[in-house]
């Protein structure tokens, strides 16, 4: 039974989480530069069974595409490609880095740290979209 990764893309870092083997929790597993995302992937995908991706789809308040909507759209595609094996699904990413923040607070995170280690906020948005998507099912 494979695993279901989800992707929170940025222009700079891409923060990835996964499920257990059972699907049922999301785990904040990385940040990656996003220049290295494909490579990244391949290695992954070569020690783990990932069935399905599940992308953060960015887009405004009022439901229009932002400046990031075409970039995740373009990695869909290029996934699909790379990865015809792989189901690759959009999930509405309104209010994860928010949300990603709130949670690091009340895990006690430190100003500082959460400054420092801005890494750690992309992996738990995409914990955080994975979570959503689990819900969904």
């Amino acid at each position: 039974m494979g695993r279901i990764l989800a992707i929170d893309l940025g222009t700079k870092r891409t923060g990835i989480a996964v499920t257990d083997t059972l699907k049922i929790l999301a785990n904040p597993l990385q940040t990656v530069e996003t220049s290295k995302l494909t490579d990244f992937l391949q290695d992954y995908f070569n020690k783990e069974d990932v069935e399905t991706i599940v992308l953060g789809y960015p887009i405004h308040l009022d439901g229009n595409p932002n400046e990031m909507t075409p970039r995740v759209i373009s990695l869909k595609d290029r996934l699909s490609k790379l990865f015809p094996e792989k189901k690759i699904v959009f999930v509405d990413e309104r209010y994860t880095s928010k949300m990603a923040m709130q949670s690091m607070i009340a895990m006690g995170s430190k100003k500082k740290d959460r400054k420092e280690k801005a890494g750690n906020l992309d992996k738990v948005s995409a914990a955080i979209i994975l979570q959503s998507y689990l819900e969904q099912q």
